[in-house]
């Protein structure tokens, strides 16, 4: 970054600051933004949170970046009179709204200035000190130490049980209509107070998701579900979106389920793809694998001409791309599959695909894949797969009481199973049959080699 650039950068920072009315501190509100090291500038900016696309500012994250300690000085001297004076600088409440398209419709995303989302991420850690202990368990979205996974894998594992008891689940996937856009602001700052947040704390987008899922053992206790929920969003101003919101029931027979929403009927469907993985009405997830399977090889051969086999791209670019998109549509949910040998053999078919073009090979040469592998210096993909599983059982083994994924984890259904072969369920039959401790002692030694896989 040019000297010039940044001495200018500085300057602008200096006259927004003087601009300010008030002091850093004062009676009411004595935080300064330097008062914590886990919630100050400094520790947002060099975190991996934020974004690289400016605002209408201009200004880019290698010269936030590049500062030196007395930049950094005058950024957490601006954010503190922000606080003090409850003024934020113009720029940081600017947004360039840019549009996109995406499934042959079209939207928008608003680029914010790169110092106001280090203003925010600061009030937003200090705002979830607050919030977190109150925020109901099925929040898993915008939350520490929870993701897609744990959703994924809770409704994986109750749909599991219930087919294998032969229990019937029904459920609504609820879409909520421009839900970020429609977040009354009113309502939004109501709540923040009854969690005892302070005015000078209050932001928004915290805890809100537009997709939800309603559980219920019937039909009618469905409906009642949806029509408590849909009462609630009229309430706060939202509202479902009825053609996007669709039911289905998982049970060993064709079952009905009408649910309304107002004067509407939500369709029923018999797969529906929830957080990016296909569910459907039999708890199968054998049509998820062979979808990821396929995005997989679309990838293939979108990047066939163009990367794979171009001789102009080095090897190092080509296994960078390799990891960077191949992988991450291949094993997307990886943590529910049930590794089958029918499945370790198309994946591993789809990987090899990938690799053999990339060194140059193909099937007629008679490589064995474990030559190809160390050659190329990777890791199969099925025993990045077994890791990470072992992981998420680890996880799960540590994870406290009264987490929705650990207690499905722990349950055991009850009922009696119905004639013919159960499925192949998660997590491994060896931790049904040990102790907790015995399991915890597998999850720490246990050896990871690639022997289950076919060089």
């Amino acid at each position: 970054m040019a000297v010039g650039a940044l001495t200018k950068f500085i300057l602008m920072w200096t006259s927004q600051a003087s601009g300010l009315q008030g002091d850093e501190g004062s009676a009411e509100n004595p935080w300064t933004c330097a008062d914590t090291a886990e919630s100050s500038p400094t520790t947002i900016l060099f975190s991996k949170l934020i974004a690289r696309a400016p605002g209408v500012d201009e200004v880019r994250l290698e010269f936030l970046k590049a500062l030196d300690v007395v930049g950094l000085s005058r950024f957490t001297r601006l954010c503190s009179i922000t606080w003090a004076s409850g003024a934020v600088p113009l720029d940081w409440q600017t947004g360039v709204v840019v549009p996109l398209f995406k499934k042959g419709d079209g939207g928008g995303i608003t680029l914010l200035s790169l110092p106001g989302k280090i203003y925010s991420g600061v009030l937003e850690r200090r705002v979830r000190q607050i919030v977190e202990p109150r925020i109901q368990e099925e929040q898993c979205g915008f939350r520490p130490g929870r993701g897609t996974v744990d959703q994924l894998y809770t409704l994986c594992r109750i749909l599991e049980g219930a087919w294998e008891f032969a229990q019937s689940v029904h459920m609504c996937f609820v879409d909520l209509e421009k839900a970020f856009d429609r977040v009354p602001r009113g309502v939004l700052w109501g709540v923040l107070r009854e969690y005892g947040v302070s005015d000078p704390l209050m932001i928004g987008s915290l805890l809100f998701v537009d997709v939800v899922v309603l559980l219920a053992s019937s039909d009618c206790d469905l409906q009642l579900s949806l029509d408590r929920f849909a009462a609630e969003c009229k309430a706060a101003g939202m509202r479902i979106s009825t053609s996007k919101s669709e039911s289905m029931v998982l049970n060993r027979k064709r079952v009905e389920c009408t649910l309304r929403v107002g004067d509407e009927i939500l369709p029923q469907v018999e797969e529906f793809k929830y957080l990016g993985v296909l569910f459907t009405s039999e708890g199968r997830l054998e049509w998820e694998i062979d979808r990821r399977i396929g995005a997989a090889s679309a990838v293939m051969r979108t990047l066939r001409g163009s990367v794979v086999v171009k001789r102009e791209l080095s090897r190092k670019a080509k296994l960078s791309i390799y990891q960077s998109i191949f992988v991450p549509a291949l094993t997307y949910g990886h943590e529910l599959w049930v590794v089958t040998q029918r499945t370790r053999s198309r994946v591993q078919a789809a990987e090899m695909s990938f690799l053999r073009r990339v060194a140059g090979l193909s099937l007629r040469d008679r490589v064995r894949s474990l030559v190809i592998w160390e050659e190329l210096g990777v890791d199969p993909i099925l025993l990045r797969v077994e890791r990470s599983q072992m992981r998420w059982l680890g996880h799960l083994v540590r994870m406290p009481p009264g987490r929705l994924p650990g207690e499905v984890f722990r349950a055991r259904p009850t009922g009696r199973r119905p004639r013919g072969r159960p499925k192949t369920r998660r997590p491994p039959k060896s931790c049904f049959m040990i102790t907790w401790d015995q399991t915890h002692f597998i999850i720490s030694v246990m050896p990871l080699g690639i022997s289950t896989l076919n060089p």
